[in-house]
């Protein structure tokens, strides 16, 4: 994040636009749990993540300690307070260019999440969390297409989750031509790659190396549903 804070580079500008692209749709769905409709949750997002970029506000973030998950739910709040009426009296986005957010896909997974009594920053935690994993898998299913495995990614990807133990290895080595050992081998290695570009995926969200761990203890306490501290 202190990276895509920094004025006036290019990979800076690039690095911001990345996690907008990438984490747009909890924010999306926060301003639909907070009452808007669908098109108006649409404009909004819109025209935030086009001010948003435009005047780099994540520049102004405290670099002593500071998540961007926290950070873009607070501007999103500010924006709706005291940014919003404004906006819709004028052009979108300012001329600025705007994202290419996927409206259609995101309202369909909107509408298909289970009801709960979760608040909309909960619910705002909640899909962070799981849209960070489902990044972090995509950037690993990428890795090995490149390598020429997309095969052997599809056939182990269930073995990222689950007890170790009750995996089907010798099904797997069946289904792949390879000795349960291989598979054995492949599954660490794919396991500890995950890992990896786990952390690697949370250290671009927070301030320093040294919240890595706490963002990851704070996003398994969301995903197990336990309340938050």
């Amino acid at each position: 994040m202190l990276t895509a804070g920094d004025r006036d580079t290019t990979v800076a500008h690039e690095a911001l636009t990345r996690l907008c692209q990438a984490y747009w749709y909890p924010l999306y769905a926060y301003v639909r749990r907070r009452g808007f409709s669908p098109p108006d949750a649409e404009d909004l997002t819109q025209e935030f993540f086009a001010r948003f970029l435009k005047h780099n506000w994540v520049s102004d973030a405290n670099r002593e300690k500071g998540r961007f998950r926290s950070f873009l739910l607070s501007a999103m709040n500010h924006f709706l307070a005291n940014e919003w009426d404004k906006a819709r009296a004028q052009k979108r986005g300012g001329g600025a260019p705007l994202l290419p957010l996927e409206f259609n896909a995101a309202e369909t997974s909107y509408i298909h999440e289970p009801a709960d009594q979760a608040t909309p920053e909960q619910h705002f935690e909640r899909r962070w969390a799981v849209t960070l994993l489902e990044t972090v898998v995509n950037r690993l299913r990428a890795e090995y297409e490149q390598d020429n495995k997309t095969e052997l990614f599809t056939a182990l990807h269930p073995c990222l989750v689950g007890d170790r133990t009750s995996q089907p290895y010798e099904k797997l080595a069946r289904t792949l031509g390879l000795t349960e050992g291989a598979v054995k081998s492949a599954v660490h290695r794919l396991r500890q790659r995950y890992r990896h570009l786990l952390r690697d995926e949370i250290a671009q969200t927070v301030a320093g190396p040294g919240e890595v761990e706490e963002e990851l203890r704070h996003l398994i306490v969301v995903l197990s549903g336990q309340p938050a501290g």
